[in-house]
């Protein structure tokens, strides 16, 4: 056991670690997002209303990979409308954190983690595909136009005056475009710097928080209970800290959940990616409706899962 001091200084650790390590994803998405804003938005626009079922399917490959910062990228450019809310879910969902190193470590078999993220995959597909199709019948797809913008006036990093004072004062055709890329650098590097502090924070919190509440609580609610154990599983893979995927998985491996717990828990764990959907996205109700409906996907395919006795 840790002594409080050792236990924060441990979570500090591992905090700053999961956060270093999402800075390149941030980074470059700030980036791409800075570029299509100075003048790429038009022909991004045009490509986004073509993608068609290409969005939801590429996200769900990406976020199968070991790797929590696309879901963190994903966050980011939805809350830009570069990609829709059907690519975000299936990101979201097929984000599997720590779950690969977890198995591998443990000795299992390539065969049931490659089971378990195909499944992912395919729920992701499904769901992302089913939202977009449902939105678009509905009419609430959204205007069809980007809103980096209003990331910007959400940080108060001030790109866009910074913008129009370069091109007011740049004569030289060189000059501008130096000054437009440092402006996009600049821009790109304050969004992720604040960010990244958010999420140093927020996996921080949610570091003790999980912690406190320990693999032991957790595995006595589950216990003998299958269906229970799937909402219970699903509810913790909602905190947005990897450490989530790492106690769902360690759970599966010591007997405490079965399958299709697993299965809730991995697909309601999007890392950090609902952190950041708080973040940088301004719509309360919209992050909160993303939430519960991840929630009740997970929990759905977790307790089809446990009565079709899924085993991988």
């Amino acid at each position: 056991m840790f002594s409080i001091d050792e236990l924060l200084i441990h979570e500090a650790v591992h905090s700053l670690e999961d956060t270093v390590r999402l800075l390149p994803f941030l980074f470059i998405t700030y980036l791409i997002m800075e570029a299509l804003e100075h003048g790429m938005a038009g022909k991004l626009e045009r490509g986004i209303a073509h993608a068609g079922a290409a969005g939801s399917i590429v996200g769900a490959l990406a976020g199968a990979i070991p790797q929590c910062g696309f879901s963190a990228m994903a966050a980011t450019l939805y809350a830009g409308r570069v990609v829709t809310i059907g690519t975000l879910i299936a990101v979201f969902l097929s984000t599997s954190d720590e779950m690969i190193p977890v198995f591998v470590a443990q000795g299992e078999s390539l065969g049931t983690m490659a089971t378990i993220v195909g499944v992912k995959i395919v729920v992701a597909i499904i769901a992302g595909l089913s939202i977009d199709a449902l939105l678009r019948a509905l009419g609430h797809a959204g205007d069809g136009s980007l809103h980096i913008h209003e990331l910007c006036e959400r940080a108060h990093c001030h790109c866009d005056e910074e913008e129009h004072t370069h091109s007011g004062h740049s004569h030289d055709h060189h000059d501008s475009h130096r000054a437009m890329l440092w402006s996009i650098v600049r821009a790109a590097l304050a969004h992720t710097l604040q960010v990244a502090a958010f999420i140093l924070v927020i996996t921080f919190v949610m570091g003790l928080v999980i912690e406190g509440v320990g693999t032991d609580v957790i595995a006595s609610l589950a216990h003998g209970h299958p269906v229970r154990a799937v909402f219970v599983a699903a509810l913790v893979g909602l905190i947005p800290n990897c450490a989530a995927s790492v106690v769902i998985c360690q759970l599966y491996l010591a007997g405490s959940l079965g399958a299709g717990a697993l299965l809730a828990g991995l697909l309601a764990g999007g890392g950090v990616g609902l952190a950041v959907l708080f973040r940088t996205n301004r719509s309360l109700r919209e992050n909160l409706a993303i939430t519960i409906l991840m929630y009740v996907i997970a929990v759905v395919a977790g307790i089809v899962a446990t009565v079709i006795g899924f085993a991988p």
